[in-house]
């Protein structure tokens, strides 16, 4: 039976907007209260998804997540009627609030962890959704999002959906973005590979100290207990602290990996000798290609201003792979020579693809923040959720939705306006109806 990597887009919700909440993440923090644009950031994404769909990949989406989060506020103490709860809470805790905006779960990189049935004991795709402990506006989107996967993977001989981890810095959880998966076939049993910043339970391990680490080696290794991975098939590593320290954030940000390539940055990982040791060993024989981008000509910052590692990696129809790259890759002239000379060597990359995802780049996020990877086998794409799946129709559908519904304009002042709620609720309740998605947001369930 044959298997496919499916990318889940996250969709961009209409009340996208640049908040700079995100400490270590350098391009978040300095494009804060700039004006955004909602629907040119949603139709960037259906674009890029369209895209990729088009390249007879497979494509699919995860709806945004309600923002401004009224069921978050009222449980800190803030009453009266939705516009009352917003208007005290901009008024009277105004970080709180702003928080409570966040447009961050756009990232559906950071919404779970996936292992495939090929990986896991009982054979079936397991999901933890992340508890994002790290960062308060990010914390509040788990319930949510773990409703949202048990509506579309949603059959349980086929689906394992996991609590996400306790909260708190010890099991901090930032799904896939340190997570990545290598094969010679999407259906075959392949390495899992973790990434983490740091040993919670012990201090003498080296940590970053400019910048928090937000996975923690424990969360990845209850991570892989709650898949029931094989051990022999999962490999942890650390990330390079100095590198965190310089606004990497997450793995996603210096590394990318797919099939039997990783493709790295020099100074990504700690003891970096011993981390391809692991998985040249628990790969097996075939061949498997690391593919370094030498600081000499790509220098850490490059990488943090162009999300060069925050590209898609992704294997085309006749088995090559292509780099889905964003549009600043090619407007730095280092990095552009970099893959312009990359393609030309013997590796499986054999051509770069960029996009214009703008509004996700401001925001601290590039192409691949913006998927969250499914391996499905043909049963279990049938047993999911056939509303989600990229489609011409779809396409259609989903831009009408966005000129129907999304401003094209957005300030924080916009925030605690009653009316851009009333909004945001009606096209979400329409978006839930469009994907046969049930009730998934607090307001279409909570009283």
């Amino acid at each position: 039976m044959k298997s496919y990597e499916v990318n889940f887009d996250g969709l961009v919700g209409p009340t996208h907007n640049y908040a700079g909440l995100s400490v270590g993440n350098v391009a978040s923090l300095s494009n804060a209260a700039q004006a955004s644009n909602p629907k040119e950031g949603a139709k960037q994404g259906l674009q890029k998804m369209k895209a990729l769909h088009d390249m007879g990949l497979k494509q699919a989406l995860l709806p945004p997540l309600e923002r401004p989060d009224v069921f978050t506020l009222r449980k800190l103490g803030f009453t009266g009627s939705d516009a009352e709860v917003l208007q005290k809470a901009a008024k009277q805790a105004p970080q709180v609030f702003v928080a409570v905006c966040s447009a961050s779960s756009m990232w559906t990189a950071n919404a779970c962890t996936v292992s495939p049935s090929a990986d896991t004991q009982d054979k079936k795709v397991h999901f933890t959704a992340a508890n994002l402990a790290n960062k308060f506006h990010r914390s509040i989107e788990s319930p949510t999002t773990s409703r949202i996967l048990a509506s579309i993977f949603n059959d349980e001989h086929h689906f394992s959906h996991h609590e996400p981890l306790p909260l708190g810095d010890h099991f901090g959880d930032e799904g896939a973005a340190n997570h990545t998966r290598f094969c010679d076939d999407y259906g075959q049993a392949g390495v899992e590979f973790f990434v983490y910043g740091k040993y919670a339970f012990d201090n003498t391990k080296p940590a970053p100290t400019k910048f928090p680490a937000r996975q923690t080696f424990e969360a990845s290794q209850a991570i892989a207990r709650l898949h029931q991975l094989n051990p022999e098939k999962t490999v942890f590593a650390q990330q390079n602290p100095e590198v965190i320290d310089q606004g990497v954030f997450h793995n996603d940000v210096i590394s990318v990996g797919n099939g039997n390539v990783l493709f790295y940055h020099e100074d990504a990982f700690l003891n970096t000798d011993e981390v391809f040791n692991n998985i040249r060993k628990a790969y097996g024989d075939n061949p498997f290609y690391f593919v370094k981008v030498p600081r000499s000509q790509v220098s850490v910052d490059d990488a943090v201003r162009t999300y060069l590692f925050n590209s898609q990696l992704v294997t085309l129809g006749d088995g090559n792979m292509a780099i889905i790259a964003p549009g600043e890759c090619e407007e730095n002239t280092r990095v552009k020579s970099f893959l312009d000379e990359l393609i030309t060597q013997d590796t499986p990359i054999k051509q770069v693809k960029i996009y214009d995802v703008k509004q996700s780049m401001r925001n601290g996020g590039g192409p691949a923040c913006l998927r969250q990877r499914v391996v499905l086998n043909e049963q279990e794409i049938i047993a999911t959720n056939q509303k989600v799946f990229m489609s011409d129709e779809l396409f259609a559908s989903l831009n009408q939705w966005v000129d129907k519904h999304y401003r094209d304009r957005l300030e924080e002042k916009d925030l605690s306006d009653p009316q851009l709620l009333t909004e945001s609720r009606t096209a979400l309740d329409e978006l839930t109806q469009l994907l046969n998605l049930g009730s998934v947001y607090p307001f279409q369930f909570e009283s």
